[in-house]
């Protein structure tokens, strides 16, 4: 198929353009891109990169952070947003991945106010440019350092009190498949993804995310994946694999695996 991606977390200790000639080689059409990597690179180097080649980037990952919780200041982090929706826009990635930040001792009524605050301000440069902000629920086995959006209800009713076309979901498999009731809810959830990280467990997540190879896990993919087509997804499938059980795992034979994998649940070839 046509809809598989790569995140570059997945090739964590491989630089951009190794990346981008690995995917090529394997004829894997798109990149989950991560700003540390292109910038490492060089931005503009990056995009030209990305442009001569044919790549699609199915991801910017990530921009966020309002809560503080990283110790930038809120209006850094809106100043770095912006830069990242305009990087965004350059690359013609499918969306921009939002994480909103740890509660970092707020209350949770002000937390609110901060992410929606932030994402109102943002939802305008976003809706002009025609780039997609994609905010990221995760485990709450996992999430204390990055967001506060643990369930899909909060990040729904978040999406809906902002309001755009433009503020949609990443579903990532490996935080919101291990909930008893996540297919029974694909009909309601589909229509606001954005983008879909494919990730395996075999457990749910304590602390530090610890993903498996595509299979290898108890997550439902292949449930997941045909759920989400049938209800009206379109967009990128991107593989997103890392943690202790990965960490010797050679990169090629990873991705060569997730192909095999990705094929399996949409029982065709992916090219």
């Amino acid at each position: 198929m046509d809809c598989l991606s790569i995140s570059e977390m997945t090739t964590f200790r491989w630089s951009f353009e190794e990346d981008v000639s690995h995917l090529m080689r394997e004829e894997i059409p798109a990149l989950g891109v991560w700003r540390h990597k292109l910038a490492d690179y060089g931005e503009e180097k990056g995009v030209d990169l990305l442009s001569e080649m044919g790549m699609k980037v199915s991801s910017l990952f990530w921009a966020g952070g309002f809560t503080g919780s990283d110790g930038r200041s809120y209006k850094d982090c809106l100043e770095d947003a912006e830069d990242a929706i305009r990087l965004a826009a350059v690359m013609q990635a499918e969306c921009l991945v939002i994480y909103t930040g740890a509660r970092a001792g707020h209350t949770s009524n002000h937390v609110r106010r901060l992410i929606r605050g932030a994402l109102t301000e943002l939802v305008p440069w976003a809706e002009d440019l025609q780039v997609s902000l994609a905010v990221e629920p995760m485990h709450s086995g996992c999430a204390a350092e990055w967001t506060v959006l643990t369930d899909l209800d909060a990040s729904l009713e978040l999406i809906q009190e902002v309001g755009s076309d433009h503020l949609k979901l990443v579903f990532d498999t490996y935080h919101l498949g291990h909930d008893p009731a996540i297919l029974d809810r694909l009909p309601e959830v589909a229509p606001h993804v954005a983008v879909v990280h494919l990730g395996d467990a075999k457990c749910p997540p304590r602390g530090e995310q610890n993903r498996c190879r595509l299979g290898d896990g108890v997550l439902p993919l292949k449930d997941l994946c045909l759920g989400l087509k049938s209800n009206g997804y379109q967009g990128w499938f991107e593989v997103e694999l890392f943690g202790e059980d990965l960490e010797s795992q050679d990169y090629s034979e990873l991705i060569r695996h997730a192909q095999s994998e990705f094929e399996q649940i949409f029982e065709t070839t992916v090219h």
